[in-house]
């Protein structure tokens, strides 16, 4: 019988494939957006009683002056929230129905609100993260 591994040399031990592991599974969140993201908007982008979105964000105006951001990411599946008909943001994978006021389900299939985001008003900025 022979010494020699049936894979040969390209044997893993298991430490060497947990290293590898928990390099790549960092990576993959910092491409993926682990750290804070910040976006910054003019309020009078956002028109009274719709929203905008811009990428990760939902930014609201439901009555004159108040402002409310979320996450744009479905809570259903995952997939953005791209659409504003009104006073509802919609996701085109599914039909959900979200109101902009306070990202409560008024269609599903999501049965979970919309994630809210952080939102800062300084110096006639609205600042996102």
């Amino acid at each position: 019988m022979s010494d020699q591994h049936p894979l040969g040399d390209k044997v893993c031990s298991r430490r060497l494939f947990l290293l590898g592991t928990a390099a790549t599974l960092a990576g993959a969140l910092a491409a993926c957006g682990g750290g804070a993201e910040a976006l910054e908007v003019d309020p009078s982008e956002i028109p009274v009683g719709s929203a905008k979105v811009f990428g990760k964000f939902i930014i609201a105006q439901p009555t004159e002056g108040k402002f409310v951001a979320y996450s744009s990411r479905c809570p259903h599946q995952g997939a953005r929230v791209a659409d504003v008909e009104g006073d509802r943001l919609v996701c085109p994978s599914h039909g959900s129905e979200f109101s902009i006021a306070d990202g409560s389900v008024l269609v599903g299939p999501a049965r979970d609100p919309l994630e809210p985001a952080n939102l800062k008003a300084a110096d006639n900025k609205l600042e996102v993260s």
